[in-house]
């Protein structure tokens, strides 16, 4: 069995140093797993030590809350730190970013129904709408932590500036932003401001949505709605290109003796002790090499390597699409 999962701090919270990100429990790459399965991955990360869940309102249009507010929550809710997002939903059958005061109230009592709660530990602002001002999303997020339906407050892919106007509103617990070996986009300005602000950063998609796999993903084999198709550093005439940095990377996870996927999650967590990676997986035996990543200290050579590699070789193609990228706030290369 493997050793404890060592903690960190998000505000007041305690939590694993690998939190689980459940989006792919219920949509994005693939076909999802059934709700019985789902369940019982979310089970067995508990059960392996795993206390930081992260949800969204916009997962599955609502089914992850639905999931994650089914016998799991029932089970284990005073013994887990439970955050998920608003701001994103549905309208018109079509996936809409609305920061209005209104709508974000209207998630959050969404959110608690689904998830059966009385509370949500830590809720963000999943996506900024940039026709409201930051404040006044924020000001609704800090009413519904004043009325008890919130603990703390936290904001997705946003900017160093917009932290920065964001936490002079509400204190800021958490930025949850994109941050892995192939997007470092957050060392612009995001995680300065964060450190700055003594603010816990949180990243997702920390294995490059699968980029970091015991061997090149097949992009062929993506299925109609797998939201990579329509990221262009997916894109064939990029992914191609990407396999050199790739390579160049499992070469050096061989020499510390780790996968690759471990070589990301310890990269990141040696980073600072502020950095809460939140990888999502449907497979235990996934689940588990993450959680063991936990007790790789990468040696200096190797970190050496990784900053070579990381200065020399270049990405291909953007993480999102022209019209994603248009959604979010966070400074890029």
């Amino acid at each position: 069995m493997s050793s404890p999962l060592s903690q960190r701090k998000i505000g007041p919270f305690s939590v694993t140093s690998i939190g689980l990100g459940c989006m792919n429990l219920s949509h994005a790459y693939g076909k999802p797993p059934t709700d019985a399965e789902g369940t019982k991955l979310l089970y067995e990360a508990f059960d392996r030590g795993i206390n930081f869940f992260d949800t969204a309102a916009l997962y599955g249009l609502g089914h992850n809350e639905t999931l994650m507010g089914g016998d799991f929550l029932k089970t284990h809710r005073n013994h887990i730190v439970l955050a998920s997002k608003g701001g994103v939903g549905p309208a018109d059958g079509k996936r809409v970013i609305d920061s209005r005061p209104a709508s974000i109230r209207r998630d959050c009592e969404g959110s608690l129904k689904r998830l059966k709660t009385d509370v949500i530990d830590l809720y963000y602002l999943h996506r900024w709408d940039k026709k409201v001002p930051i404040e006044d999303a924020v000001g609704t997020l800090s009413d519904l932590v004043k009325e008890g339906k919130v603990q703390k407050i936290g904001l997705s892919e946003v900017s160093g500036p917009t932290i920065r106007k964001a936490h002079a509103v509400h204190p800021l617990s958490a930025v949850q932003t994109e941050y892995s070996l192939w997007t470092r986009n957050p060392e612009i300005a995001v995680l300065p401001t964060c450190r700055e602000l003594d603010i816990a950063f949180i990243a997702f998609s920390p294995l490059g949505r699968g980029y970091f796999n015991t061997s090149p993903i097949d992009i062929t084999k993506f299925v109609e709605k797998d939201i990579r198709r329509g990221m262009p550093r997916f894109h064939p005439e990029n992914f191609s290109r990407n396999l050199v940095f790739f390579e160049a990377l499992q070469e050096i996870a061989q020499q510390q003796g780790c996968t690759m996927a471990q070589l990301g999650l310890a990269w990141l967590l040696q980073l600072g002790q502020d950095i809460i990676p939140i990888p999502g997986t449907t497979r235990i035996d996934h689940l588990q090499e993450d959680i063991d990543a936990d007790q790789i200290q990468l040696r200096p050579e190797v970190l050496e390597k990784i900053n070579y590699v990381l200065s020399s070789v270049p990405i291909y193609g953007n993480r999102y699409n022209e019209v994603s990228q248009a959604e979010v706030d966070t400074e890029q290369y």
